[in-house]
């Protein structure tokens, strides 16, 4: 599976926003090359809402874990998915540097974050659900403020 392909995905989802960081914008120079996935249905990167997945393409300064700069082409997908899922799909011996197989996010993951490097045969059809789930969750809690925000 491959970065655009996962992007794509995500764009075709209703109210969805895909940030892609580059140079022509005011985003951080760590953040180039990566993307990150909202819903956000008037096309506006929310201010106070985290994006519900993220494709990084290379390591971070606290995050090294996954080898993303050790070859060309590696990624890595991750996704809020809760806690119970994320237990649910960690696969029990994989390392943050494997390939095609999920393992909890190596910062966020006791929070719900899980994460996949270049998703494949073994992982690819479900990040697209996950990606989808994830989207309908951030499109419920963004409802649910609209409403309180609206009785108030």
């Amino acid at each position: 599976m491959e970065f655009q392909e996962i992007v794509d995905a995500v764009r075709s989802l209703d109210g969805a926003l895909v940030v892609l960081p580059d140079e022509s914008g005011s985003y951080p120079e760590l953040a180039w090359g990566d993307a990150f996935f909202y819903y956000a249905p008037d096309g506006v990167m929310p201010e106070r809402t985290q994006p519900y997945g993220t494709i990084i393409t290379k390591d971070y300064p606290d995050d090294r874990s996954s080898n993303l700069d050790g070859a060309p082409d590696r990624f890595r997908v991750n996704i809020h998915v809760g806690q119970e899922r994320a237990a649910e799909l960690a696969v029990k011996d994989a390392t943050p540097a494997d390939a095609d197989a999920f393992f909890r996010h190596p910062l966020y993951g006791t929070v719900g974050w899980i994460s996949v490097v270049n998703p494949g045969g073994a992982t690819g059809a479900a990040v697209i659900a996950l990606l989808q789930a994830a989207h309908r969750n951030a499109r419920t809690r963004a409802e649910r403020r609209g409403r309180r925000g609206s009785a108030e």
